[in-house]
């Protein structure tokens, strides 16, 4: 649409001057927020069903504004309409669209209402949707684990802390622990939705209306939960978007832990694992390379949306109640959060399923490392010596393991008899691999019946939490 047949702005009585083209534009939000359209839509034919059983427009005049919106729904979803900057935002586009096409009962829809709480609302009925797409992916992202870790219960890998050799662990008991941080988040993505699923719809500008709404009943057709209680609050709270972005970031720097993990694990100094090659690509320079693309990508969005998490907080810091067109500047950071927080779950969910690990690789390493040391020094307390004792002398047998350049296990009997006559002949049972990992049999442990144990308590537990 052109300048010179711009509509006439709806709040256009007050002023006697144009605004500027530039500010125009400025201050424009429709390039972005005109993916509420539905939802924004769904409040207003809540909003005119209110209006028309409380008697303050009529049922025919509720049934025209509900038939427009139905049509102008029809028209955005086949790419019919036509978004006009001079409107300014998603609101205003689809109130005067309906104004031509149904006449006066249009101009009336907008009743008992005002753009502060028509737009919380929307925002929060884009947010609960997109929330439960969330969910799950993330749940998705739980099943893909928990084959995973059914499948590896047994296969052992180098447990890290500092990135050092520490104990043997089995790599399905180390896909629980990514499983645990989801059942986390996706608890938190729950919570933060009680929060979001409240109306602020009936506020209005600030201080509520002097029309006899219902605003129990429009909360029942939007499926809230209950109606705001305080008309300040609702117009001008951000805390359910900021809420969101927090849950959000969490998710991202676990997605990004995992990532860094990919990385390392699928490359040829730690080679445990192989990415599929539709997940990966090459150098345009060195043609053996393959780069883990995928999981570096989703390690860089992390700090992106951390990043919106901060800019949400920064946006509201200093507003005085009740709404601010600093507002406006809330929706860009949060649908690129959205918009980057379902990609990297959806390649995740995808790429997870297809990762190929190399048990030869995993086992080699850990029984590099002096991974066992620790159940020596156990071993050693059983047979009456304290801990600090066997811990002091179990390092001593590791110095003498690395100046010899071999492990532990390599020792013999009268080697490791010389650091402690307590050490006996069954001492090699509890330092190989499998016996470290079997010995953690315990709810929490590595012990690869533990592991199989904490796959089934949580998928029972997937399958009871909705």
């Amino acid at each position: 649409m052109s300048e010179d047949n711009a509509p006439a702005k709806l709040w256009a009585g007050r002023f006697h001057q144009p605004t500027d083209a530039f500010v125009e534009a400025f201050t424009a939000s429709i390039e972005f927020d005109q993916r509420l359209y539905r939802h924004d839509i769904a409040g207003s034919i809540a909003h005119a069903n209110m209006l028309a059983r409380q008697g303050i427009i009529t049922p025919a005049e509720a049934e025209a504004i509900v038939a427009g919106l139905e049509e102008i729904r029809q028209d955005i979803e086949q790419d019919r309409f036509s978004w006009s900057i001079a409107l300014e935002d998603v609101h205003m586009n689809i109130e005067a669209a309906l104004t031509r096409r149904i006449g006066e009962a249009g101009k009336k829809l907008h009743t008992g209402r005002s753009r502060n709480d028509q737009v919380a609302t929307d925002i929060r009925l884009y947010l609960r949707e997109e929330i439960e797409i969330i969910r799950n992916q993330i749940l998705a992202l739980q099943n893909a684990l928990l084959l995973l870790a059914e499948r590896e219960a047994a296969t052992i890998m180098p447990g890290f802390t500092h990135l050092q050799t520490a104990q043997p662990v089995t790599f399905g008991h180390h896909m629980m622990a990514w499983f645990e941080m989801l059942r986390r988040d996706r608890e938190r993505f729950a919570d933060c939705n009680r929060r979001v699923n409240i109306m602020p719809l009936g506020s209005a500008a600030l201080a509520g209306t002097s029309f006899p709404i219902d605003r129990h009943y429009t909360a029942q057709q939007l499926g809230f939960s209950q109606p705001s209680e305080n008309s300040l609050d609702a117009v001008s709270d951000r805390d359910f978007a900021i809420e969101f972005s927090a849950a959000a970031s969490l998710l991202m720097m676990h997605l990004s832990r995992f990532s860094e993990e990919l990385v390392l694990w699928s490359s040829a100094q730690f080679d445990f694992l192989e990415l599929p090659d539709s997940f990966c690509t090459g150098s345009s320079i060195m043609p053996q390379k393959k780069n883990p693309d995928v999981p570096e990508l989703v390690r860089g969005k992390s700090g992106r949306i951390f990043g919106h998490l901060v800019s949400l907080l920064t946006l509201m810091k200093s507003q005085p109640l009740a709404y601010n067109k600093d507002n406006q500047e809330d929706k860009e950071p949060l649908f690129d959060s959205v918009d980057n927080l379902k990609g990297c779950l959806k390649v995740f969910g995808e790429m997870l399923p297809t990762l190929r690990c190399k048990p030869a690789n995993m086992r080699r390493a850990a029984s590099r490392g002096f991974a066992t040391a620790t159940d020596l020094a156990d071993y050693l307390v059983r047979r009456g010596m304290a801990f600090r004792d066997a811990h002091e002398v179990v390092g001593k047998a590791v110095a003498h393991c690395v100046e010899q350049e071999k492990e532990l296990a390599d020792l013999s009997l009268a080697e490791l008899g010389g650091f402690a006559p307590q050490i006996e002949e069954d001492v090699f049972r509890i330092l190989t691999l499998e016996g470290s990992v079997a010995a953690r049999n315990h709810i929490g442990g590595t012990a690869p019946e533990q592991v199989r144990q904490a796959v089934q308590r949580a998928r029972d537990h997937l399958a009871v939490t909705p």
